[in-house]
């Protein structure tokens, strides 16, 4: 967890900001290419899975698709990933967020792609009470889909991975379901401090103050009780994307929780969530058996 680069985000003016918390900065500008394999790989998981469309929610962006292995039984009963995609809260569907479903099928592992309202239709606040409100839907739903309720985890990348942070912070206001229901987190190149957003053109379309961004921050919520977690990111990734991850790794570790930190070698902001269910990668694998440890 080794990081030479530590500065303090207040000591940036307005264009360090806005270049640090643009991770298409390092890559050249262009991410679209990644969209373009995420939607790829995502169609080709559908074709070949047999998934789920599931309402979780009153709202028409309030759905989830899942994906059950064939193994899964009631009397013997599967692990379950969720997903959360990112996208600065404001771009992206569960639609290009499922090229990983195939990765953990073969794994027998149940996979879970949720969708929420984008901004500027919903506040950061109601993204994540639908996000609580999706992984509170599939914690109790277990009996119907044959996964177990004892090794359910959560994964995001990017906002992704601040939205699945937020599901399992002490603050369960609007939760139906215990942080002890969820075995682990993996978050990747996320982001866990909002303030820094505030003044970039990023919070436009998501309109916080610096009130609204500290409270939706995983960084200053209770972390006691948090899941077991990993906490990975690319090598080709902004000073400020990489020191977000190692400040909540350090937070983390102050709340004595059980955490593994992964900087993955010739991988970016875009590219890294891809090895998410790969045990051939140095993500998936550690991902893979983190749920096979915890589910023997």
């Amino acid at each position: 967890m080794k990081f030479d680069k530590r500065t303090n985000w207040k000591s940036l003016n307005s264009e360090e900001l806005e270049r640090e918390y643009n991770p298409s900065s390092v890559i050249g500008g262009d991410y679209l290419p990644y969209v373009q394999e995420y939607i790829k790989q995502s169609q080709f998981s559908k074709k070949n899975l047999k998934s789920i469309n599931c309402q979780y929610g009153p709202k028409p962006s309030n759905t989830l698709d899942l994906f059950i292995p064939k193994s899964a039984s009631p009397t013997a009963p599967c692990p379950l990933m969720i997903f959360i995609h990112g996208g600065y809260w404001q771009e992206l569907t569960k639609n290009e967020s499922e090229f990983s479903a195939l990765d953990f099928i073969k794994n027998d592992i149940a996979f879970a792609a949720i969708d929420y309202t984008l901004c500027p239709k919903a506040s950061i606040d109601e993204i994540i009470n639908e996000c609580k409100s999706a992984v509170n839907w599939l914690v109790h739903s277990y009996l119907k889909y044959n996964y177990d309720p004892k090794k359910i985890y959560i994964s995001g990348s990017s906002a992704g991975a601040h939205l699945a942070a937020m599901c399992c912070t002490k603050n369960q206001s609007q939760n139906k379901f215990n942080i002890s229901d969820i075995a682990g987190l993996v978050l990747v190149s996320g982001i866990y401090d909002l303030e820094p957003l505030v003044t970039t053109s990023i919070n436009k379309a998501i309109g916080m103050d610096r009130k609204a961004a500290v409270g939706a921050s995983p960084l200053f919520e209770n972390l006691s009780g948090f899941p077991n977690t990993i906490i990975s990111w690319g090598e080709y990734e902004t000073n400020e994307f990489k020191e977000q991850s190692i400040i909540f790794s350090e937070a983390l570790i102050k709340n004595d929780i059980d955490i593994r930190t992964l900087e993955i070698l010739d991988r970016n902001h875009f590219d890294i969530i891809l090895d998410l269910g790969k045990p051939d990668e140095e993500l998936g694998r550690n991902v893979i058996k983190m749920i096979r440890d915890e589910s023997s």
